[in-house]
């Protein structure tokens, strides 16, 4: 069996580039996880912005809190990028194969993208969950991966697996937001210098900036589902309560959360604002991130693909060594 190098290079860079970025941006991610998983009643909020978060963190003395759970958020964005960027290349690689066609157009590509996202989903959800129960933890009171994945029910590790499931939709109308900018960019440019259609392609600039706007607009338009998921992975509140439950026998279990009961607390308390809670904070850390991972992985793509081939080579003539031994 062949090993396909091509989708081994794309998904080992992609995974090291999502490692960089998501270590270098994740104290932002902890202030927006918190700040999102926060449910306002009638009263004073607790934070009032997402700068609130971070005022916490300093005045109690637990800065270095804003990074728990980070091995965790760590592992699962390796394994999360390495799965989709291997998948997708791979499913690229076997429809390219099976059709004959030289080139995939935009809904193959958006079909072959949400199949990847869909098998990262279902792979990486149980780290998922539990580094966003590490992240929404009171500071300084996080529990270690294993203690978090085994407190619950083996269902409880796969909170919000459906909401992960529906988000595959976000790259998909990042695409497709982006390739309509897009060609709309070059018909114009097209237009204003008289040149044929190879003459003109994006500057590094252009691709950035339309690559960050269609983000942001797939961003806003699945907002709802971000936050509702990131509520349901949440850590209690309070976590004296739990205490207290464990003692008392007669105390009723706690209820579970579902993307109901999540929409209907979020309509009632918040109303349709509360929707929409650190939506500038989800898009300028998911721009940011989106940015760096994509620059590291074509920084490097070129370096492991060498990398790749080197260490095949030596495989190769290790197996004829022992042939011929």
């Amino acid at each position: 069996m062949s090993i396909d190098l091509g989708s081994l290079s794309e998904a080992t860079s992609g995974a090291v580039g999502a490692l960089v970025s998501t270590t270098v941006l994740y104290p932002l991610d902890t202030c927006k996880a918190k700040f999102q998983a926060e449910l306002r009643a009638h009263g004073q909020p607790r934070y009032r912005n997402l700068s609130d978060v971070l005022l916490e963190a300093i005045s109690t003395g637990q800065v270095f809190s804003l990074y728990q759970g980070l091995g965790t958020k760590n592992l699962q964005s390796f394994i999360a990028q390495f799965v989709y960027f291997y998948g997708y290349s791979h499913f690229k690689r076997l429809y390219l194969e099976r059709t004959g066609y030289k080139s995939i157009g935009t809904k193959a590509n958006l079909i072959l993208a949400a199949a990847a996202g869909a098998c990262t989903a279902i792979a990486t959800q149980p780290l998922d969950t539990a580094s966003s129960r590490m992240q929404t933890s009171a500071f300084g009171k996080s529990k270690g991966l294993w203690r978090t994945l085994t407190e619950g029910s083996w269902s409880d590790a796969f909170d919000g697996l459906g909401i992960s499931l529906l988000l595959t939709s976000n790259p998909a109308i990042q695409y497709t937001v982006f390739d309509q900018l897009k060609q709309r960019m070059l018909t114009s440019k097209r237009a204003n210098n008289d040149v044929g259609s190879s003459a003109v392609a994006l500057s590094a600039l252009s691709a950035f900036v339309l690559g960050a706007l269609s983000k942001s607009v797939a961003t806003v338009l699945t907002y709802p589902a971000i936050r509702c998921k990131v509520m349901i992975q949440a850590a209690d509140a309070n976590d004296e309560v739990d205490k207290k439950v464990k003692v008392d026998s007669k105390a009723k279990p706690k209820s579970r959360k579902t993307i109901s009961t999540v929409l209907c607390s979020i309509w009632r308390k918040e109303g349709i604002p509360g929707f929409f809670k650190g939506l500038q904070a989800q898009i300028l850390k998911t721009v940011l991130s989106s940015a760096l991972l994509l620059m590291i992985k074509e920084k490097i793509s070129a370096t492991t693909w060498i990398l790749l081939l080197a260490m095949r080579r030596l495989l190769m003539l290790n197996q004829a060594r022992l042939k011929n031994a």
